[in-house]
């Protein structure tokens, strides 16, 4: 595969928020080792509750959706909300059910990069564990390093990740490489 097409999900619907920039940021290191990317933050994923009655007609969960099934790759960035995910993020996730019948379903042998941001160690590294354990119902393949920013380290914290993000991303690369689509 010569150019993967990774696609970022996550963020917040505040346009600079740290998870969405840090998403943004992943997504430069991708292309700059020759991928394709997509970018589905803020309002590109602020859609209505997930109904499981729903077949996504919706024209941004249609583009969503499609982003994802078109992926080699996908990366999720969130906020640490009382120690978990966002319901933002969430809510977007559990969009992916509208995959459950394709042929290859939700993130079915995908390497997937995760990015947890929180003002704080314990709420940081409990949602990228809470990242983790949904990237594994979706089939995914989480990269060996995922992120966890200190927010509360102020921004020094987000420029010392920029190391861990581009091992990260290299390892997706290496990863969507080596697989045969």
């Amino acid at each position: 595969m010569s150019q993967p097409h990774f696609v970022a999900i996550g963020g917040t619907t505040r346009a600079a928020s740290t998870s969405g920039r840090l998403l943004a940021r992943a997504l430069e290191l991708a292309e700059a080792a020759g991928a394709r990317t997509t970018l589905l933050t803020g309002d590109a994923i602020d859609f209505p509750n997930f109904d499981p009655g729903s077949n996504g007609d919706e024209p941004g969960i249609a583009r969503f959706v499609a982003a994802l099934r078109a992926a080699d790759g996908v990366i999720i960035g969130s906020p640490g909300y009382h120690g978990t995910f966002s319901g933002l993020v969430k809510n977007a996730l559990d969009h992916v059910e509208l995959m459950a019948g394709d042929a290859r379903p939700y993130f079915h042998g995908l390497p997937v990069g995760l990015i947890a941001c929180a003002a704080g160690w314990q709420a940081a590294v409990s949602t990228l564990i809470g990242l983790r354990s949904i990237t594994h119902a979706l089939r995914g393949w989480p990269t060996p390093l995922g992120v966890a920013v200190n927010t509360a380290e102020g921004p020094e914290a987000v420029a010392r990740a920029d190391g861990q993000i581009a091992l990260m991303v290299g390892q997706m690369l290496e990863f969507a490489r080596a697989r045969p689509r």
